[in-house]
């Protein structure tokens, strides 16, 4: 193989050749910590969502996990709720309300769901916590960064190290304890007992924790993900972002408190750099909007308390419109236009959909039936000329109490089904049954041969425990041979 030839260097120049970098240089991001309104707010979303997430799995709920993906058994508990891979439509149905609450949010207000409440965002905040309580604050940090290695640095950076580890591999069995029962799961943990895909899972998501919360960071959400790219669509004049206002902050600079701003042509900024030092993604925004914003609203927070300290009115930096900005609209014309056509289109689908997931889940049918053929003998001649198909019934039942059932079959006159006079079901279990359906010879003759529609019915029996009984069908043939 032939070496490429490299460029002849310069007149003058020592070197041979030089190397030029494509890539520029990942600066680490030291974020300041902040306090203020909307910090409280970003923390109680911490708060709420891990709540949630890492108490739901120790819920009980008729003696069971009250949520459980159990995809060894193929049912999901969720509470009273025993869904099957047959209720994939709800699944479905959920995913895209999910989708139009994001379109909706993010018309009126931007990265909501980035800023406040996205996995990438709380764990960033949680390790970005523990760093500032063993480390100390953005100062004390690139102060420890930048010095030699000690017995200080030593164990600082390993606690940190360690408390990070130990939250990731949480959050790792906390997420496979929805998918295995958790009793079960902690058990195993305590007895080395764990099955290779527990620990897989387990191992896996605590490294995508500990690698995206404690390292990658900022560069998730701004390379990464991909609703950074694609957020602009939704967008438009009227939507509310954070926004610094060039009319009153510019020209900036640093004076003293003292100093009167107009004598000396000054805006409202005093170019502190304070709304860039919180910044979780490094961005400057008194730049303009950019993609990399995810509407944290930190820079928010830390401007009100520098406007504070200098007496000057809050909300240099702000939630605001473009519109807003170029008309110097009041509040209440900003928040009037809130309700423009794409969010009234937005919020009557998703009220819509919200309605018709909710009554589907309401009126879901407790029991299901699926049919299918016996491929062996698809049809025979027996005894008096009678003819007959089997069938194999598919019973599940979606309640948390035994039930019993009575199986029939309708579609061709006379016709008469071979089963048990009742079955019954376990507990969100489903059971085989084999039937024989029968219909006579004058039946027969008269429907001649082919396939012909009927329909099996399974039919909830009084006393078995539900409020109201249950009745479902399920279409199939009947093959009447030649």
């Amino acid at each position: 193989m032939e070496t490429p030839a490299r460029p002849a260097a310069a007149d003058g120049d020592d070197a041979a050749s030089s190397i030029l970098s494509l890539y520029a240089k990942q600066n680490k991001i030291y974020a300041r910590a902040v306090s203020g309104w909307f910090a409280g707010w970003r923390w109680a979303f911490v708060w709420l969502t891990q709540l949630v997430f890492y108490g739901l799995p120790w819920l009980q709920w008729n003696g069971r996990q009250a949520v459980l993906f159990d995809l060894g058994a193929r049912r999901f508990y969720i509470f009273g709720l025993v869904l099957y891979p047959q209720d994939f439509i709800f699944l479905a149905a959920l995913l895209i309300i999910s989708a139009y609450s994001l379109f909706l949010f993010t018309a009126v207000a931007g990265r909501l769901w980035c800023g406040f409440a996205c996995p990438q965002t709380v764990y960033t905040e949680i390790f970005m916590w523990v760093e500032k309580k063993i480390e100390g604050d953005r100062v004390a940090r690139m102060r420890l960064d930048k010095a030699p290695w000690s017995f200080d640095k030593a164990w600082r950076v390993t606690s940190k190290q360690l408390v990070w580890i130990a939250i990731a591999l949480w959050t790792g069995f906390t997420f496979v304890g929805y998918f295995t029962p958790i009793k079960v799961l902690a058990a195993g943990v305590a007895g080395m007992g764990l099955g290779p895909w527990e620990t897989f899972w387990i191992l896996f998501y605590g490294l995508a924790t500990y690698g995206n919360a404690g390292f990658l960071r900022e560069q998730v959400c701004k390379y990464m993900c991909p609703y950074a790219r694609f957020q602009g669509v939704m967008f438009d004049p009227d939507t509310l972002i954070i926004t610094y206002d060039p009319q009153r902050g510019e020209p900036r600079g640093s004076r003293s408190r003292k100093a009167d701003r107009a004598a000396i042509g000054k805006g409202d900024c005093i170019d502190c750099q304070l709304c860039v030092q919180v910044c979780p993604t490094g961005i400057d925004i008194r730049k303009g909007l950019q993609y990399e914003c995810i509407g944290c609203a930190a820079c928010i927070d830390v401007c009100n308390g520098v406007m504070d300290k200098m007496e000057y009115p809050r909300g240099l930096i702000r939630y605001d419109t473009e519109n807003s900005l170029a008309q110097n609209l009041s509040r209440g014309q900003v928040w009037r236009r809130v309700l423009r056509p794409r969010v009234i289109i937005y919020s009557v689908i998703l009220l819509g959909l919200a309605t018709a997931f909710v009554a589907g889940l309401a009126m879901r049918s407790p029991v299901r039936l699926d049919v299918v053929r016996d491929r062996a003998t698809l049809a025979q001649v027996v005894e008096h000329g009678v003819v007959e198909n089997i069938y194999r019934l598919h019973v599940m039942n979606a309640t948390e109490s035994p039930q019993r059932y009575r199986l029939s079959v309708q579609g061709l006159p006379g016709i008469v089904l071979q089963a048990p006079e009742s079955i019954e079901v376990a507990p969100a279990e489903a059971r085989w049954v084999t039937v024989a359906a029968r219909v006579p010879p004058e039946t027969a003759e008269r429907a001649g041969p082919g396939v012909h529609a009927v329909e099996f019915v399974a039919e909830q029996l009084p006393g078995s425990g539900e409020a109201r009984a249950a009745r479902v069908a399920s279409e199939s043939t009947f093959i009447v041979p030649r």
